[in-house]
């Protein structure tokens, strides 16, 4: 009989081995007699062969059967559980190690490594901690399994500390032990220790390991360090797929595109094929109106290749289209997909959210709950991100309510949101001050992004309330972003008295050498007419901070106070310093010119942008260049100027043309420019009121009159003027 079971358990070693299941079943079922080692082989090759649910009812039956399983079923489940359908895997692992520390197996090394690892998948790492300390005679796969452990839940420093203590306690690394360090580096942001390990790595001769390379690879990106990543990915010798997407997704990091489709190019030329995760990162780098024929292309290729079924490739599918403004096709991919998971309908909701479409995204959302998904912290972010107006009050609260309902209030990210979209599209700081109450409490981010989304709207007072609150907090200190925020917001009301406050607080925090900040505190005292004090600020930053950003802030404060000569030597200064002019240069020495008459030094300023420095002028250098030529009544070659420019002509283009028409007396001219931004902004108050005021100044008072009937019949009112100041 021992003998017969002895064969039979061969032979289910035999067929799990090779991928038949369903004979090793079947063979499994016909046993007369199962001993400890059948029912192992089972659990074994069930979970192996992709049935954890069936290897898990095994595992049951046999205790039931009365055997008591030994390290290597323990093992084999507790891998098994995490790829379970069942709901409760974190409480079938908890009982599985109940039966472990019953059977006196928690010390094994074995099940030790499969229990922390198990307990490190859910989030559990002091579990994790408590189970490495109890098993006994670690071995390296038993410190290995430590550092993925720690891996897994971002504690970089962690994994580092284990890998020094691994390396006293007399073990030396493998490569799993380094793939998880090196992981590790790029977690902790600590490139001096990824240095050491790459030393350590052609020490220990593992250049050869492809797996290893690879992690170097994507860790030199992270830090940065494009030229080293390129010269340990030549040093590859087998390069994998792994190989080639690190080099595609590092390249998408920094933008370049070239170099990016370079690498796909060779990456099919060496033979090897392309998977889910290239597709969906090169799908996503086409995600851009300028760039739809590329991502149609890209689509093409994974559908040829079979991956468009696949859920990674058919999400960044939808985010292409969507990004490239092709709504529809999105929505119709979407529809004859055969299988979604809440990333999929994220994605479709998002892009409705791209463009504003608040009924679309509801409509969605209202799918996505009718077919029973759970939305996530990401899906309520999503249809939030589509209301701009103050038309979707009744989804603003449907939406508001069921956050509620879900428990998603005191996540940071959805209140965060919600308070976006209330700002979007009421400005209400009452509502946003409820939903921080609820949240429990403001962080920094949250913070940023709440404060950026009211000066975005104009709520300048808004943001000195919510700031002056959050800072209400003795343990909230605010960032750079924040600080240059507020700035921005004292700058557009022209709070002076505010502005010195925020400026003293920048002194104080140790901010006043970020560029960032010291522009917002430039442009600010500028802005609120304080030069002088601009002026200081700058001087004082500049000498320790050559950054292109800040001297344009302060060209632009000395153009609009129209001390061009000073914006002139500056410009000197900027040459002298080798810092290169960007666009927003320009149109700063352009807007100077112009305030000073001084034509022939902005055309040759404007020429200079294309034949000196490459730079093709933008369209607010044109309306700079056109304003310019306008304002000293060279009002045909301002013409001339629109009708050549490369973009088509826009409203404050013409209205710059209208003024100059006005001051130089050109109705003709000045009728015309008039009536095309009528054409394109037909309830533009501005327009009807110049295009009156260039009759009137030519005595045509009769049409100018006619004109105000038309304002008045399109039920155009002119917004009144009005002055503040700070008392």
């Amino acid at each position: 009989m021992s003998a017969h079971t002895f064969t039979m358990n061969h032979l289910l070693i035999f067929y799990s081995s090779h991928g038949r299941l369903d004979f090793a079943l079947k063979v499994f079922d016909e046993m007369p007699h199962r001993n400890l080692v059948s029912w192992t082989v089972m659990v074994s090759a069930s979970t192996r062969n992709g049935a954890p649910d069936l290897g898990f009812r095994l595992f049951s039956s046999m205790i039931r059967s009365g055997f008591c399983p030994n390290e290597f079923a323990l093992a084999t489940m507790l891998t098994a559980c995490q790829s379970m359908a069942h709901a409760s895997k974190l409480l079938i692992g908890l009982s599985l190690h109940g039966i472990a520390v019953k059977a006196g197996l928690d010390g094994n090394p074995f099940v030790g490594s499969s229990l922390l690892l198990m307990y490190a998948k859910h989030g559990r790492i002091a579990a994790a901690e408590h189970a490495f300390t109890h098993i006994r005679n670690r071995d390296l796969t038993c410190w290995n399994a430590m550092l993925e452990g720690y891996v897994l839940n971002g504690f970089g420093y962690h994994t580092m500390r284990t890998m020094l203590l691994m390396h006293h306690s007399g073990f030396a690394a493998d490569r799993f032990s380094y793939i998880s360090a090196v992981k590790a580096c790029s977690i902790s942001v600590e490139w001096d220790f990824g240095r050491q390990l790459h030393g350590l790595v052609i020490h220990s001769m593992l250049e050869s390991d492809t797996s290893v390379m690879n992690a170097l690879v994507d860790m030199y990106f992270r830090a940065g360090q494009t030229e080293t990543a390129v010269s340990v990915f030549r040093k590859i010798r087998r390069k994998d797929t792994i190989s080639w997407n690190t080099m595609i997704s590092g390249f998408t990091h920094d933008e370049d595109e070239r170099a990016v489709f370079g690498y796909l190019i060779d990456m099919l030329r060496a033979g090897c094929k392309p998977n889910e995760i290239t597709f969906s990162v090169l799908l996503r780098l086409s995600g851009a109106e300028e760039n739809a024929l590329l991502g149609l292309q890209i689509f093409a290729l994974a559908f040829r290749h079979g991956y468009t079924d696949n859920v990674l490739v058919a999400n960044a599918v939808i985010n292409m289209l969507s990004r490239c403004g092709l709504l529809n096709r999105a929505y119709g991919f979407f529809c004859n997909l055969t299988f979604r998971n809440i990333v999929t309908w994220n994605e479709m909701i998002a892009g409705y959210g791209l463009l504003s479409c608040s009924e679309d995204a509801m409509r969605l959302f209202r799918g996505l709950l009718s077919f029973g998904a759970r939305p996530d912290e990401f899906t309520y972010s999503a249809v939030l991100s589509a209301f701009q107006e103050a038309e979707g009050v009744r989804n603003h609260e449907q939406i508001h309510t069921i956050i509620l309902k879900q428990g998603f209030a005191s996540c940071q990210f959805v209140s965060t949101s919600l308070i976006k979209a209330y700002a979007a599209a009421f400005g209400s700081v009452q509502s946003s001050l409820k939903i921080i109450e609820d949240a429990g409490k403001m962080d920094l981010v949250s913070c940023g992004v709440i404060i950026s989304a009211f000066l975005k709207h104009g709520l300048n007072n808004e943001v000195l309330f919510l700031f002056n609150l959050f800072r209400g907090d003795s343990t909230n200190k605010p960032d750079e972003f924040i600080l240059a925020t507020v700035l921005n917001a004292c700058a557009n009301a022209a709070l002076i008295r505010h502005c010195r406050c925020i400026h003293s607080l920048v002194l104080k925090t140790g901010h006043a050498k970020h560029f960032c900040v010291a522009s917002a505190v430039v442009d600010a005292y500028a802005k609120c007419g304080e030069i002088a004090s601009a002026e200081s600020t700058f001087n004082v930053v500049s000498s320790a901070n050559d950054d292109a950003i800040l001297y344009n802030t302060m060209l632009t404060a000395y153009a609009n106070h129209g001390l061009i000569h000073k914006a002139l030597n500056l410009c000197e200064e900027m040459n002298k310093a080798q810092l290169n002019p960007t666009p927003a240069t320009f149109i700063a020495i352009l807007s100077a010119c112009g305030h000073l008459g001084l034509v022939e030094q902005g055309k040759l300023v404007f020429s200079s942008m294309m034949s000196a420095h490459g730079m093709h002028p933008s369209r607010s250098s044109y309306a700079c260049l056109v304003d310019l030529l306008a304002r000293k009544g060279l009002l045909d070659e301002a013409k001339g100027v629109i009708d050549a420019m490369p973009f088509q002509p826009w409203p404050a283009v013409w209205r710059s043309l209208v003024n100059g028409c006005r001051i130089h007396g050109n109705k003709q001219l000045g009728v015309v420019a008039a009536e095309k931004i009528l054409s394109m902004a037909p309830s533009s108050d501005g327009a009807y009121v110049s295009l009156s005021n260039v009759y009137a100044d030519d005595g045509e008072w009769h049409s100018a009159e006619e004109t105000r009937k038309r304002m008045v019949q399109n039920q155009v009112q002119k917004v009144q003027g009005y002055s503040r100041i700070e008392i």
